[in-house]
């Protein structure tokens, strides 16, 4: 099903771009789809198996890129829609990669740190064969962390017989991970907003769905420029304040309570209500598919900003923009990880590393010149955010197609 809607989006921006044969039919089929076991020994003694994936989608315009996911929803149908977007995205903010994903079906909060440690060697002594510094390189997503890519990088380090920092990406700095990387995705989604209220008329009332990692970020990011985040939410549920969170007490109030809604004079509600209400900016930072074509209509947020990847399906996608919302789509608002990874395996590979405030500089340049690439197509062919970055995106994957001139 994810997959399918992956697919969708690209048939639905088909008619806007002319593609050669070649690249329509290299973009219907990963290049490699790799399904594995992990034979994981329990800190009881007993012998669990898990099921590991990795999908190498399409190498175009470089080696594939993508992160890896531990979730007890991960399917192969999911790992091979997110290594297709990943494909998008990266051409998108233009840099030199083509899309990877990968996942372990687990929910990682029921193992032990060592269970943890064994399961992570583990799928990367079964993904060594596809992954390396410059064919695939993978990268932290939804319950992973830089603590689990240096377990992976040290294990492909062992497996190779030297050290290589460059073949993961989300690390620990001692290890060579980059400055600023930690908060890439929300700086890029909060750069797309900063462009965005300059070009259409909206508000500054923020709903957060999701406040994990990226979430929490862009609200501090949006909070400390005068926006004011008047609903956060978390997998417990919802935290509603008309007056706006305070963020640091909202920060506080996580990590003592482990949940938004604890929030001292707040109203509670589930993930689903939050998604209605009234707000001129909605931030979609959890799973896939949390818009659909049954709640699209209700939605009141004049603007819409994918942090997470696949929160809104087609169906609701063509609702949204029957219903005049301005859509930042996933594959460009979320574009800053992948772009900040891209400057970590730069680092690795010159052994050079950047001060914090050049990192987002460089990531500033990017945003801003592809969100606004983006904005001219969306002005030009009249056409939604989404389809507007599809185009510039294939456009750029067809063109290095027909240069490399496919036997």
């Amino acid at each position: 099903m994810v997959f399918e809607n992956a697919q969708k989006q690209l048939e639905k921006a088909k008619k806007h771009v002319k593609l050669v044969q070649e690249t329509e039919e290299m973009l219907k089929y990963p290049v490699e789809a790799f399904t594995f076991s992990i034979p994981v020994r329990m800190d009881n003694g007993s012998l669990k198996v898990f099921e590991g994936h990795r999908v190498r989608y399409n190498d175009a315009r470089g080696p594939t890129k993508g992160g890896i996911r531990y979730h007890p929803g991960v399917t192969l149908d999911e790992v091979k829609a997110l290594a297709f977007w990943m494909t998008i995205k990266c051409a998108v903010i233009n840099i030199p990669y083509g899309g990877g994903k990968g996942g372990i079906t687990v929910d990682p909060h029921k193992l032990s740190k060592a269970e943890l440690e064994r399961l992570s060697r583990g799928w990367m002594r079964k993904a060594y064969r596809i992954v390396g510094p410059d064919r695939d390189i993978p990268a932290p997503d939804v319950y992973t962390t830089g603590q689990i890519m240096a377990w992976m990088m040290d294990e492909y380090s062992i497996l190779r017989g030297e050290y290589c920092p460059g073949v993961i990406t989300g690390k620990p700095l001692s290890l060579g991970g980059s400055l600023g990387r930690s908060y890439a995705t929300a700086l890029g989604g909060y750069y797309c907003v900063k462009e965005a209220v300059q070009k259409i008329e909206v508000g500054k009332k923020v709903v957060i769905q999701g406040f994990g990692n990226a979430g929490a970020h862009m609200a501090r990011l949006l909070s400390g420029d005068g926006f004011k985040v008047i609903a956060v939410s978390d997998s417990k549920g919802g935290a509603y304040l008309e007056e706006g969170f305070d963020y640091d007490k909202l920060m506080q109030v996580k990590e003592k309570d482990k949940r938004v809604d604890a929030y001292p004079g707040c109203k509670k509600m589930s993930n689903e209500e939050l998604l209605e209400i009234g707000c001129d900016i909605l931030v979609l930072a959890a799973l896939e598919n949390v818009v659909t074509k049954e709640n699209a209509d209700k939605i009141k947020a004049k603007m819409i900003v994918e942090l997470a990847n696949g929160p809104v399906t087609p169906e609701a996608d063509d609702i949204l923009h029957k219903n005049g919302k301005f859509l930042i789509p996933d594959i460009l608002a979320n574009s800053g990880g992948v772009c900040v990874s891209y400057f970590e395996w730069v680092q690795n590979k010159q052994g050079y590393y950047w001060k914090e405030d050049e990192v987002n500089a460089k990531l500033e340049e990017k945003m801003i010149k592809e969100f606004n690439a983006t904005f001219d197509i969306h002005n030009e062919k009249k056409v939604d955010m989404r389809t507007a970055a599809y185009v510039l995106a294939l456009g750029r994957i067809d063109e290095a197609t027909k240069d490399k001139a496919l036997y």
